[in-house]
């Protein structure tokens, strides 16, 4: 079969398209045909620890496809669709752990599919599981363009949160407007406060969702209303230091956390799937929430759909599709 592997060294990563074995199910795995994967920023950055220079591995972290074994006692049988979180995703097969298989919907295309799994247990643990979301809060969302940006703004108002977003593109503002996002800030420095606060009539946001990185790290802190809440999910800017306002910190109750699956074993990554079935899967199967796929690319054209990545040139996820056997 045919997978996508990326070479890592001191400056650069280089993909490369491989010939490997299919993979043969082990217990409590399914072998899956990939119909659909969806390209993550945060795999192709060297600073965020994914891999080692002078590595090399199979890329893709999320997917959907179809079951073509299921072992004895599985809650699957062939033909199933599902979608999951697995190593290797860009590929034509796929093993994956039965407890991070997810079934799809029959509303969700093969590439919305594709762009739930890890995206959405992201922005669950975030808003929900960490972050406390109360319907009426408010929500900063930095980089709200994104893949975690948008997912994490449909899941806030289906919440019935209130959201502000920053991007450095007011077109993709514009867009997310019929997403329901309430306030649009169109910069990518940290100079929001003012708007953040005249907004919330002075009081602040209560969840931060900070995509970007270090360089508005401070600025959030500013924003943040009493007992509020700040979830680090990336670090886009590549500035991995910030200072941090421990008056503020300690006067405010505040609470800073983390959100990464980079130090988590696999029986502590699967334990957020059930809540995620439970609570997000019935929005996503009736149509509250659209995964929003902004352009699809063939399997043989992972690198332009990198390059279209790293261009800031998508709003939502991009998705590579594999043809149907």
């Amino acid at each position: 079969m045919r997978s996508y592997w990326m070479q890592i060294d001191e400056t650069q990563a280089r993909l490369e398209l491989r010939e490997t074995p299919q993979p043969e199910p082990g217990p409590q795995q399914l072998l899956v045909r990939m119909r659909a994967a969806s390209l993550n920023r945060g795999e192709f950055i060297a600073g965020h620890g994914l891999h080692q220079p002078g590595s090399a591995k199979a890329v893709g972290m999320e997917g959907a496809g179809e079951v073509m074994k299921a072992g004895p006692g599985s809650r699957f049988k062939v033909g199933d669709r599902v979608m999951g979180r697995c190593a290797g995703a860009f590929a034509e097969y796929v093993a994956i752990d039965e407890r991070e298989a997810i079934p799809v919907p029959p509303s969700l295309s093969w590439e919305q599919a594709a762009s739930v799994p890890l995206v959405f247990l992201v922005v669950h643990d975030m808003l929900v599981l960490q972050g406390r979301l109360q319907a009426g809060e408010w929500v900063l969302i930095n980089g709200v363009s994104s893949g975690v940006g948008v997912a994490s703004l449909q899941l806030a108002k289906a919440m019935g949160a209130r959201v502000i977003g920053t991007s450095g593109s007011a077109a993709k503002l514009a867009r997310l407007e019929a997403l329901g996002l309430d306030l649009g800030l169109c910069t990518r420095g940290a100079d929001f406060h003012a708007a953040v606060m005249d907004a919330t009539g002075g009081k602040g946001v209560n969840l931060v969702i900070n995509t970007v990185g270090g360089s508005v790290f401070a600025e959030d802190v500013r924003c943040m209303a009493f007992q509020g809440r700040l979830a680090t999910v990336g670090y886009v800017d590549g500035q991995l230091k910030a200072e941090i306002d421990l008056q503020a910190l300690h006067s405010k109750r505040l609470v800073l956390f983390g959100v990464s699956n980079k130090l988590r074993s696999a029986d502590q990554r699967a334990e957020g799937v059930p809540a995620l079935v439970a609570q997000v899967l019935p929005a996503l199967a009736d149509g509250r929430i659209q995964p929003l796929v902004d352009r699809s690319f063939a399997f043989e054209q992972l690198a332009e759909a990198k390059a279209c990545m790293e261009a800031n040139q998508h709003l939502g996820k991009l998705v590579l599709t594999m043809a149907a056997a």
